[in-house]
């Protein structure tokens, strides 16, 4: 009996020993979690900071550009200063897409930026620089010049009151609270209350027209591939969602109508694990884009057969003739790219995008606009360039790989025939160089950044 109760004493004693070990441990896990979260959230801070730094750096730099570009008279000095400008609103862009705000919260800026950087590439490739910009192309510099200085001012006065401890760049984690702009207490949360407010002040970005996608007279462009089709109602795109997914029209319910030149009927119905999001065209009823919030928390499926399920998937829909490009991997998804292949031309201005769950094989995403935007029967010239003439255009420093055909868009509403050269050049990277084939120029030259999960094009 003594015994007995002996050993239940030791047990006892044993026992509360372990649970105050376990107590000091949990104790110095959770300091060491608290001092890790510490540093994390001073880096993410600091990160942050130095980005905005470089937005606010790169605007006055920009606008220092534009203001010289409107003076500027001689082609070289001209060219130089465009090409300055691109980079400039390059970098701006990049700091935005690095602050943790989203593009809903910066629009306008990210918007400036783009169309500016965009507008400075469309007139350095102009081949009527080496006469000088005309009045038009003037006039847009200068109003360009306006904004951007009006825009960098107003990041400087953010900055001060930034390193003055009156605003805070808040992490990652708190950006959703920020972009309701509304605190416990019921008042703005400064931080998001000011880029709000720099964001509504923003003055009316000025019509631009030029070769590119941001041009005035392309924005109100209807698709061609809605040409003549008829108006659908919200029941009968409910119809057209159902067939694309193989799916009962009952299942959606109308959740938004978008407005513009590709107006949309927005509709949802229950997924396994989350929601399915469609949008159907107002005109013609047909699909542009859809993706689905169920998670995916594996890969099981190749990559592969990743590809050969989108394939299928478009083939099964009408979609004949497609070629995938490239392809990435992202969250356990593959997002590949398809274009027509058409008599042997790859058509890049009829871009569509599939992606494919890697965790069951099931297609979660698809985009559209490009195709919808510009697919129709072109009659093409026949080259007047041989695929020998425009290889001498090469740079002798690579190595061909492959040569296609392939029609390439400008950025704007024009599309240019070109030989497609798949390159490698001496240290094993993959480079692709367009030559026109009308004209025998190099058109364009991109730089392909690859690795397991897949290529990025830039």
């Amino acid at each position: 009996m003594i015994r007995k109760a002996l050993r239940s004493k030791r047990g006892m004693v044993r026992a509360a020993s372990l649970l105050i070990a376990a107590f000091v441990i949990a104790g110095g896990l959770a300091v060491k979690g608290y001092q890790e979260a510490a540093t994390y959230r001073w880096h993410l801070q600091t990160g942050y900071q130095h980005s905005f730094a470089e937005l606010t750096t790169a605007m006055e730099e920009l606008d220092t550009a534009l203001q010289k570009g409107v003076y500027a008279t001689s082609p070289c000095m001209l060219s130089s200063l465009l090409t300055q400008i691109y980079g400039k609103a390059m970098t701006a862009q990049l700091a935005v897409g690095q602050l943790p705000y989203s593009y809903v919260e910066l629009e306008q800026t990210a918007s400036f930026v783009a169309k500016t950087g965009d507008y400075a590439l469309a007139l350095s490739r102009s081949s009527t620089l080496n006469d000088g910009i005309n009045q038009t192309e003037l006039e847009g510099l200068r109003q360009l010049a306006s904004l951007a200085g009006q825009l960098s001012q107003n990041l400087q006065n953010l900055q001060s009151r930034i390193y003055d401890g009156a605003l805070k760049l808040e992490d990652v984690m708190t950006a959703e609270k920020l972009l309701s702009q509304t605190s416990e207490e019921g008042k703005e949360t400064s931080a998001g209350s000011s880029f709000q407010t720099m964001e509504a002040d923003f003055p009316e970005i000025p019509s631009l027209i030029y070769d590119g996608p941001f041009s005035e007279h392309l924005t109100g462009r209807a698709p061609v591939a809605l040409e003549g089709l008829a108006y659908v109602t919200e029941s009968q795109a409910a119809a057209a969602a159902g067939e694309f997914l193989g799916m009962a029209p009952e299942a959606f319910a109308l959740i938004s109508a978008g407005e513009g030149t590709m107006s949309t009927w927005g509709l949802s119905a229950p997924a396994e694990g989350g929601d399915i999001y469609v949008e159907v065209t107002q005109t013609g009823g047909k699909v542009v884009s859809l993706f689905t919030s169920s998670p995916i928390t594996e890969s099981i499926i190749s990559k592969e057969d990743g590809v050969s399920i989108a394939s299928a998937f478009l083939s099964e829909r009408g979609f004949r003739n497609m070629a995938d490009t490239y392809w990435i991997v992202d969250e356990n998804k593959i997002t590949v790219n398809f274009c027509p292949l058409l008599n042997g031309i790859l058509i890049y201005p009829d871009l569509i995008r599939v992606t494919v769950s890697l965790d069951d094989g099931d297609v979660v995403g698809f985009e559209a606009s490009g195709y919808l935007s510009n697919h129709r029967l072109r009659d093409l010239a026949a080259p007047a360039v041989s695929p020998d003439a425009a290889q001498q255009k090469v740079s002798k420093e690579l190595k061909i790989l492959s040569t296609t055909l392939a029609l390439i868009p400008t950025g704007g509403e024009y599309e240019v025939l070109c030989q497609e050269f798949k390159c490698e050049t001496p240290d094993g990277r993959h480079v692709i160089v367009y030559v026109n084939v009308l004209t025998g120029e190099e058109e364009k030259i991109l730089l392909l950044l690859e690795d397991e999960s897949g290529t990025l094009v830039i």
